[in-house]
């Protein structure tokens, strides 16, 4: 079964937020419900679809922000990283507390390693820490697909300067990340999708040392 992903620029950092649905079940899960519920709902409603879980890469208030809500109006449980419970429930960790103090309570804690299977569709947790401690990517293997939040992105990598990040940590995540077969494309939590292969070729934070001195990104 080839997964439909359709993906969507939210809030105000226009998070990508992704709906991942099995049209043959007509099922789908959500990948960082960033912000504005009410979109999520009819994109979801739009696609034919019932969600039947809610996962998240990290637990940064540009990727959480729906996701209480989210969870209220569909009864889909939310999936996280079990190292990022503390910043979920943390206005200040999770950098919302000058904007609205966002907190999420998660449903599952995911382990790496772990599989966990929704719509008939299997995800494998890979855990990513660095730019957060409890970052997490979900990849499908069966079909090349991985969803990086704010651990890879097209040209670039996530920032090290906020709560729990860590340049050493993300260094030996981006590791794990290079070991995936060229082909895999990278769904990430801002900017276009990209692949592994471009990755190792062109981002300068995987192909030089010399970068990881200074923190420009947004």
């Amino acid at each position: 079964m080839k997964p439909v992903i359709r993906q969507y620029a939210l809030g105000a950092l226009a998070t990508n937020g992704y709906l991942v649905s099995n049209p043959e079940r007509k099922e789908a899960v959500w990948v960082d419900p960033a912000a504005d519920c009410d979109r999520i709902l009819r994109e979801i409603e739009r696609a034919d679809c019932r969600l039947t879980a809610i996962l998240l890469t990290h637990g940064h208030f540009d990727h959480i922000g729906a996701a209480q809500e989210l969870k209220s109006r569909t009864q889909a449980l939310i999936y996280a990283g079990e190292h990022e419970k503390e910043m979920l429930a943390d206005p200040a960790l999770n950098c919302s507390h000058w904007m609205g103090r966002i907190t999420v309570r998660g449903d599952v804690w995911l382990a790496d390693r772990q599989v966990i299977c929704f719509a008939g569709m299997e995800f494998n947790v890979i855990a990513t820490p660095g730019h957060t401690a409890g970052g997490v990517c979900y990849y499908m293997e069966e079909n090349g697909i991985l969803f990086s939040g704010d651990t890879l992105f097209a040209g670039s990598v996530g920032r090290t300067d906020l709560p729990s990040g860590s340049p050493a940590v993300l260094r030996e995540s981006l590791k794990r990340l290079t070991r995936l077969p060229d082909s895999v494309l990278v769904y990430p939590g801002h900017g276009p999708s990209t692949t592994i292969e471009e990755e190792r070729k062109q981002n300068p934070y995987l192909a030089g040392e010399g970068f990881w001195e200074r923190d420009e990104r947004p």
